[in-house]
């Protein structure tokens, strides 16, 4: 279908996209409030929108009690000041008195109800949000975190999640509570005084034309608002997170002169963003009192003269003074759907970004017979151009351990990572049994494999909780026999709640060992044929090494073992070492074997050994 029989044009000249309503409502929203407008409100409205139809509609319905109590309120008041006041009807105090009274109760439960509708729909929706945006971010692959700071994710979640809500809050509110109010209202004039009426329908698209030279200034406002917030969030955690390097090396002043630039430009921003928003008020202020000015000055003559009763301009000057607010509202709805609209694209952003882990459902699961790993070929690069693994080959026997080791930086941990397909190859396979791995599904590999790094994470929660996160389904007697079978019982029973102590935020409340063996006691009870071990000795004393040492021992027994030491003699009793230098495998061989050769792996005995322990290696 060509452009032009997409569009049609108007009696006007103006051209108009066919297609339905959400694409007029596309082009006519783009044209107010940019394309995020154009590609997000229709997006809600098809999406949310619908899921929430029937809650939304009833919701509508409340407004349009709210709405039509408004406008008899205002309409009574000609009957209030001409038979009550005029008048002097004693019957009409009573029957107009009462009817007010129950207009207000109908205002006030319609108004009750209609809160209470969207502020659950609106829950609602900030909770699927946050859930989807989990579910995609689950999806992503190592690289996709490795781009983005913790903090952003958090701001997406809460602020983005909110905005959504928010822009739809705004969408139905202004259309079932705002409008029909001002309907209603200049109905009443129209029918009271329609010299009234003509002054609102003036004044009111001055206001709405100036209020849209503001939006495009928003919109940049709340950027920064974004970003700035992030600033905080990302200054306040790494400190959290980073307070005995702050501690250690007098960063106090430092990190105090972070914190205060990044407030005090969110501070900065969000005044501006506070001026931006606040120019309506103004405005609205002065067209509204010159309406009102100039509507006394009318009535007033016109009643002094007696051409007219006082009621029918009572009632039209209550309708304008109802207006105000509702008038407000709808004159900075461009404003706010402006800044909510920023905020929802955030979101969206994450939303729509292609899962890296997505695969076909009809993948066929890894099973594994013997454990052996095989490389063949493999290469591989992080970015364009800068290969860090170049051609490697080699085979992890299976029930064996095979160490790889070198200089940091030299592609043993990337290693690690493929073979769990954290990354793919830029060329060559990866085999388990003789199985490509990239040809069968992720969550099956990953079932076939237990890992513990150096980084020793545990989540916050107990220790029975971190531990059982190897195997959920396992009974208390199975995670109790991986606890020991780590070392790790005798420890944890020491403590006044045993399994039910707090490990603290990323296990902060206990020793590098005994995070180590926690973590190698939710590998023994996920009991998975292939171990991955990455330094997971790394940062501990000698004495906490020891007991690690001894849980890994055991752990490695019958399992496939691929194992990443920079403290050789960790690896002296593998079956297989492996020379990682410079992105290629250089050298292969048993520790004798290797220091026979007096090549690399020597190089590196050397450095941490004495030459006597060489010559009797």
């Amino acid at each position: 279908m060509t452009e032009a029989q997409k569009s049609k044009t108007t009696a006007g000249g103006t051209i108009e996209p066919q297609g339905g309503f959400f694409a007029r409502l596309k082009h006519r929203l783009s044209g107010i409030l940019g394309e995020d407008a154009r590609a997000i409100i229709p997006r809600l409205v098809k999406t949310d929108g619908r899921r929430h139809a029937r809650k939304y509609a009833l919701a509508l319905l409340m407004m349009f009690l709210v709405a039509a109590a408004t406008g008899l309120t205002a309409y009574l008041m000609r009957d209030v000041i001409n038979k009550i006041f005029v008048d002097r009807n004693h019957l009409a105090v009573w029957v107009l008195g009462g009817t007010l009274i129950g207009l207000y109760l109908i205002k006030g439960f319609a108004g009750y109800f209609q809160a209470i509708i969207l502020a659950k729909v609106g829950n609602r929706i900030i909770a699927d949000y946050q859930k989807r945006l989990f579910d995609s971010t689950m999806a992503q692959g190592i690289s996709f975190f490795s781009r983005q700071h913790s903090t952003d994710f958090l701001n997406r979640m809460s602020s983005g999640a909110a905005a959504a809500r928010t822009v739809l809050d705004l969408v139905v509110t202004s259309i079932g509570r705002d409008a029909l109010t001002l309907i209603f209202l200049i109905t009443v004039m129209v029918i009271q005084e329609p010299a009234m009426a003509f002054f609102c329908l003036v004044i009111m698209p001055i206001v709405v034309f100036s209020v849209r030279k503001l939006i495009r200034r928003s919109r940049q406002i709340v950027q920064k608002n974004f970003l700035g917030s992030g600033r905080v969030m990302q200054t306040m955690q790494e400190t959290v997170q980073g307070i005995r390097v702050v501690k250690s090396y007098n960063l106090e002043d430092r990190m105090r002169e972070r914190m205060s630039d990044n407030v005090a430009g969110l501070e900065e921003s969000m005044n501006k963003r506070a001026r931006v928003a606040s120019r309506t008020g103004p405005l609205m202020e002065t067209l509204g009192g010159m309406a009102v000015g100039l509507f006394v000055i009318y009535a007033g003559y016109s009643v002094l003269n007696g051409a007219k009763m006082p009621g029918e301009f009572f009632s039209a000057i209550t309708a304008l003074l109802l207006a105000y607010e509702p008038a407000k509202r709808l004159a900075r709805l461009n404003l706010d759907l402006a800044a909510n609209l920023t905020m929802s694209r955030y979101l969206f952003d994450i939303l729509d970004s292609s899962p890296a882990e997505a695969e076909p459902v009809t993948l066929p699961a890894l099973k594994l017979s013997r454990g052996e790993i095989e490389f063949r070929g493999v290469s591989f690069e992080y970015r364009p151009g800068e290969e860090v693994l170049k051609n490697v080959t080699f085979t992890a026997e299976a029930q064996r351990t095979t160490a790889l080791v070198g200089t940091s930086g030299g592609g043993k941990s990337t290693i690690m990572g493929l073979i769990e397909r954290f990354f793919e190859p830029s060329s060559g396979t990866i085999a388990i049994d003789g199985q490509n791995i990239a040809l069968h599904s992720r969550k099956s590999l990953r079932d076939q494999i237990a890992y513990v790094s150096q980084d020793l994470f545990l989540f916050t929660g107990t220790i029975r909780e971190n531990i059982r996160l190897g195997r959920p389904g396992a009974t208390d007697e199975e995670f109790i026999a991986a606890a020991k079978a780590a070392h790790a019982h005798d420890f944890i029973m020491g403590f006044e709640k045993g399994y039910d102590t707090e490990v603290g935020e990323h296990g902060a409340q206990l020793s590098g060992g005994q995070r180590a063996r926690i973590s190698i006691a939710r590998a023994f009870l996920k009991n998975a044929p292939i171990l991955l071990l990455d330094e997971p000795t790394a940062a501990l004393d000698a004495e906490s090494e020891m007991e690690v040492q001894r849980a890994l021992d055991d752990l490695r027994k019958s399992r496939t073992t691929l194992l990443i030491a920079h403290r050789l003699h960790t690896v002296m009793a593998a079956d297989k070492i492996c020379v990682v230098d410079n992105g290629s495998i250089v050298e292969t061989g048993s520790h004798q074997e290797l220091l026979a050769r007096r090549g690399r792996y020597h190089a590196f005995y050397r450095l941490q050994f004495d030459d006597r322990s060489v010559a009797n290696g």
